[in-house]
């Protein structure tokens, strides 16, 4: 049997140098990859900053309701109504000059709504007008079976509403007076229960003369 020859020894040399070259290669490459993947820094994520939310803004602090007066007529003018208001509280005069009167009283809410009562039923419902700076009362009243639209604008001295009780010649004297922005003067005294028209009285000093005794009207608080 013949021995291979020189030329295919040598074939074979190469071919094997070939492929030991071949496996380097992709050796190589695999552990640069793995070393690459291995070795690369995770990447840095920049923290989201926090969104600071604003603190709420304080609520405007509401209007106190005034301590004020307040007076007008009717809408068929046919009576004059004032308000007097304190501390939160309020009293009302309804009266028509002749014989028509009435007296009310109650609590004044935060918006500048109330509903007044009297003793004799009537009731009186009505609304500051906080776009005019409290300076309106719009409202309603009933007495009498009467059903009243009024509005009464806010007072300046010596307008306003006076009152005034005592005890003339053995009578029990009452008498109620609305002094209107124009001058005007609306009021009912009543004696023993029995109304009249009352007599005028001095808006700066509440001087009033009843049956030849001389009084002090006062503003009416509630």
């Amino acid at each position: 049997m013949k021995r291979p020859g020189p030329l295919l020894t040598l074939l074979a040399g190469l071919l094997l140098a070939a492929f030991m070259l071949s496996l380097n290669a992709t050796t190589g490459t695999r552990n640069t990859s793995a070393r690459t993947t291995k070795e690369s820094p995770a990447p840095t994520v920049s923290p989201t900053p926090s969104r600071t939310t604003p603190p709420p803004s304080p609520s405007q602090s509401p209007v106190p309701v005034p301590d004020a007066g307040y007076a007008g007529r009717t809408d068929d003018d046919s009576a004059a109504v004032a308000v007097n208001l304190r501390d939160g509280r309020a009293i009302a005069y309804f009266c028509d000059g002749r014989d028509r009167e009435s007296w009310l009283k109650g609590d004044v809410n935060d918006d500048g709504t109330m509903r007044l009562t009297g003793k004799d039923g009537s009731v009186l419902s009505g609304t500051l007008e906080r776009s005019r700076e409290w300076g309106r009362i719009r409202g309603t009243v009933d007495v009498d079976g009467g059903h009243h639209a009024f509005t009464a604008d806010r007072t300046k001295k010596p307008s306003g509403l006076y009152r005034a009780t005592a005890t003339v010649r053995g009578a029990r004297v009452e008498g109620g007076w609305i002094v209107l922005p124009d001058g005007r003067q609306v009021g009912v005294l009543t004696r023993e229960g029995r109304p009249s028209p009352a007599p005028w009285i001095d808006p700066g000093t509440g001087a009033v003369t009843v049956d030849g005794r001389q009084l002090t009207a006062l503003p009416a608080a509630p």
